[in-house]
């Protein structure tokens, strides 16, 4: 049988939460590996992509895969493998805004099929995405 994509507002819920997780995948292993002026960008990526998977699970009742997806274990190789070749520093902010609109179009999506409550945590929570994209903007 073939899988349909997300139909209720919880299978959208939980795509942005696995999405979120596999998001911070990299994260972690970029904080691991980061040179010491990158270091507080990516823990802040990070940290931030650790409470909005908790939030996500907590209107989620914990029903979520706390081990995300495949993407999560692809994110995880390709950062381990770039430290291995070059350095984890402000030149892979590219990649970094690149992977978070994956993350922003997941909010998007569940801000559309979510009623209120859950849509205005969501706009909260897109909206810490996008200042701290917003504040890192100047790092290439």
């Amino acid at each position: 049988m073939f899988e349909t994509g997300p139909t209720t507002p919880n299978d959208y819920l939980r795509d942005l939460y696995t999405r979120i997780i596999d998001a911070k995948a990299g994260f972690d292993v970029m904080v691991d590996k980061a040179e010491p002026e990158f270091l507080d960008v990516a823990t802040s990526f990070r940290d931030m992509h650790a409470a909005h998977a908790s939030k996500i699970a907590d209107l989620l009742h914990g029903h979520v895969d706390a081990d995300g997806s495949l993407m999560g274990t692809v994110n995880k190789a390709v950062v381990s493998l770039r430290a291995f070749f070059d350095e984890i520093d402000e030149d892979l902010m590219d990649q970094v805004r690149s992977g978070e609109k994956w993350v922003l179009e997941a909010f998007r999506e569940a801000e559309a099929h979510c009623a209120a409550p859950h849509e205005a945590q969501l706009i909260a929570l897109r909206a810490e995405l996008e200042d701290l994209l917003e504040r890192t903007a100047h790092l290439d």
